[in-house]
């Protein structure tokens, strides 16, 4: 058998098992998992006892912040936030090495910054609960769908290559463990007519324009069907079509 046919029944093999965990896994949350309306944009529900009466009487089971942020709110300060309609945890910080990084609800941009530490934009709280000031903005409930779809079969292709990649069948692959909303959601914020130059890490862009998961195992087992015909290393991959630059890996 020629290489190239074995390189290309392999990458066909991958990309179906990838279609088949994905539908196994969409399956079992549509039949297991209650209804979670709040991942759409609406208020979590309330559960007894709520995050902020738990704080009054001295428990802090119900505020999530205290396993990564720094700065949590004491019981007084999040009643007085209830109270005032904010949510809790306002004033909490990202501890990054060298200083830690505030959270802001508006955006600004800063061509030029005096200060040590940029802070970090967000509009939803650790619990999901939109920030007071912040300009979130409220999507259909096809989109946020289309979106969180996107987010689970970028996660199931993930892990389907990086076990090809350690079990030898593909010479290099980086996952996007932990950024495929960044991924999907600048993604969705685009046209197809905007020209993406891309790094590692974001091929939920491509996922989300159309590239399918057989063009992905393509272009990582470099068979004669990849578009760059093996000459880039596999994650390198790009898209005339889709206005997405091939990926460069700049060495110094």
């Amino acid at each position: 058998m020629a290489p190239w046919r074995a390189a290309a029944m392999a990458s066909s093999q991958l990309a179906r098992r990838a279609a088949r965990r994905l539908l196994s896994s969409q399956h079992r949350r549509h039949c297991a998992a209650p209804a979670c309306p709040w991942l759409l944009g609406s208020a979590p529900p309330v559960l007894a006892p709520s995050p902020v009466a738990a704080a009054a009487a001295g428990d802090r089971r119900g505020f999530c912040s205290v396993r990564r942020f720094t700065g949590e709110s004491n019981a007084a300060a999040a009643v007085e936030e209830a109270e005032n309609g904010l949510v809790a945890g306002g004033d909490q910080a990202i501890d990054f090495p060298g200083g830690k990084v505030s959270f802001v609800a508006e955006m600004n941009f800063l061509p030029e910054s005096q200060r040590d530490r940029i802070n970090c934009y967000r509009v939803l709280d650790d619990d999901g609960r939109t920030i007071s000031g912040s300009r979130f903005q409220e999507v259909s409930k096809e989109l946020a769908l289309k979106m969180y779809n996107e987010m689970a079969t970028l996660q199931v292709m993930d892990t389907i290559f990086f076990e090809a990649q350690r079990q030898g069948r593909i010479s290099f692959y980086l996952t996007s463990h932990g950024e495929e909303a960044i991924n999907i959601a600048s993604a969705a914020a685009l046209t197809i007519d905007d020209i993406v130059l891309p790094q590692y890490r974001e091929p939920g862009v491509l996922l989300w324009r159309g590239f399918t998961l057989q063009e992905f195992a393509n272009q990582c087992f470099g068979n004669k069907l990849d578009y760059g015909k093996g000459r880039q290393m596999p994650i390198h991959y790009g898209s005339n079509r889709l206005n997405y630059f091939t990926v460069s890996s700049p060495i110094a």
